[in-house]
């Protein structure tokens, strides 16, 4: 019996041993996670700070920034002044709407109203050229050649028109406008023929193998050029004739 009592004492005190050691492990565990969970506490705390420091700054009035006034300029359309008719009466013509039949051709910018109503200048609108004759009539074919716009010319064509007058004859002036100085052209043989040229704001044409009183000027339509030059002593057996040219090459005929 004796010898068991010291064996219970050695037992009952390693089990006290043994409790003491796992409370001081449990509480050894509890403090460390106390020391994990203290800074979520604090960022939560911040956190929270913020939050209430965002609300109490929503609660203050916003400064608001001036907005910049834009000038609104609108176009100011140009009021443009409506044309009148004159410009194409004074040129002989009549303003009509152009799907209407033109004896002759249309110009456009020369009357009022719409677009679609344009000048038509009528065939003939220019004066007879040549003094003593009826009509502007074009040189007929001969041992030299055509008269005709477009016909042959050696190796090229002929961008002008031959109308047959007098030796000597008075040459009118077709249109009004004003002269623009002595013109002169050569032809591949080397003959030399002069004239003027004579403009105003629609036409502009050369007048060869004339002798014109004046090279600068205003002039009237029908008023007396000049004198038309021979061409007899040169070519025999050749038709009399001025040669009337367009400025840009185009075909006068219309006009004539």
């Amino acid at each position: 019996m004796m010898m068991k009592m010291p064996l219970r004492v050695h037992l009952i005190a390693a089990l006290l041993i043994c409790y003491v050691l796992l409370i001081c492990a449990l509480e050894h565990e509890e403090g460390k996670g106390e020391e994990l969970q203290s800074p979520e506490k604090d960022v939560g705390n911040s956190i929270k700070v913020r939050r209430n420091d965002t609300t109490a700054n929503d609660g203050k009035p916003k400064a608001i920034t001036p907005r910049k006034k834009v000038k609104k300029t609108g176009s100011k359309k140009a009021s443009v002044g409506s044309r009148s008719d004159i410009s194409c009466t004074k040129l002989g013509g009549i303003c009509q709407p152009s799907r209407y039949i033109c004896q002759g051709r249309y110009l456009k910018d020369k009357c009022s109203g719409a677009k679609t109503r344009q000048c038509c200048m009528p065939v003939g609108a220019w004066n007879i050229l040549c003094a003593g004759h009826h009509n502007n009539r074009v040189r007929a074919c001969d041992v030299h050649g055509c008269g005709a716009f477009n016909s042959r010319r050696g190796n090229g064509l002929h961008k002008a028109v031959d109308l047959v007058c007098d030796d000597y004859g008075i040459v009118n002036t077709p249109f009004s406008g004003s002269l623009a100085g002595p013109v002169s052209r050569k032809d591949p043989a080397g003959n030399q023929y002069d004239g003027v040229k004579l403009l105003n704001d629609v036409h502009c044409v050369k007048i060869f193998n004339i002798r014109p009183y004046r090279y600068i000027g205003p002039v009237s339509q029908g008023e007396a050029l000049g004198y038309l030059l021979p061409l007899q002593d040169r070519f025999s057996g050749i038709t009399s004739h001025l040669e009337l040219q367009m400025c840009d090459s185009t075909d006068p005929s219309p006009f004539i």
